[in-house]
């Protein structure tokens, strides 16, 4: 009858101990998988960042103005611009 009951501690414990190493194997699986969401989001937000900073930097930065080879301005909108250069040149262009 004592190794019965020998027996029955043992088994038990056992299953106690699996039961408690399940538990804190699923929580460190959980831990490790929100720890690496984490992380995603993370660097979605860096590129989202990057991506902005790289908008507002075109978006801010002087354009150049938009000259043929000879150097001539043609945009009306740049106060450089000389109509008279501009006509003359594209008189020459047709002929």
């Amino acid at each position: 009858m004592a190794s019965t009951q020998g027996v029955n501690v043992l088994r038990y414990s056992a299953l106690v101990a699996g039961l408690f190493y399940g538990v804190f194997h699923q929580s460190s699986l959980n831990s490790q998988t929100k720890r690496t969401e984490i992380e995603h989001e993370y660097a979605r937000k860096e590129r989202l960042i990057e991506q902005a900073k790289a908008e507002w930097k075109k978006k801010t930065t002087p354009q150049e103005p938009k000259t043929q080879t000879s150097g001539l301005i043609t945009d009306p909108e740049d106060p450089k611009f000389d109509l008279e250069a501009f006509l003359q040149a594209k008189a020459a262009e047709s002929q």
